[in-house]
């Protein structure tokens, strides 16, 4: 029974999460374009750490 509930539970939280993803899409897509700058940042400073 307790195996079954997390596989409830997780099917449950997983649609909950997508449907949410739908409803703010807009959002998350504010979200990922300014992610990608950051990311960037980021590479260009481990660049930099692994130069030594």
């Amino acid at each position: 029974m307790g195996k079954a509930l997390k596989i409830i539970i997780g099917i449950a939280l997983i649609l909950i999460g997508a449907y949410t993803v739908y409803l703010w899409w807009g959002d998350v897509l504010t979200l990922i374009r300014g992610g990608i700058g950051l990311a960037i940042i980021l590479a260009g400073l481990i660049a930099f750490a692994l130069l030594d």
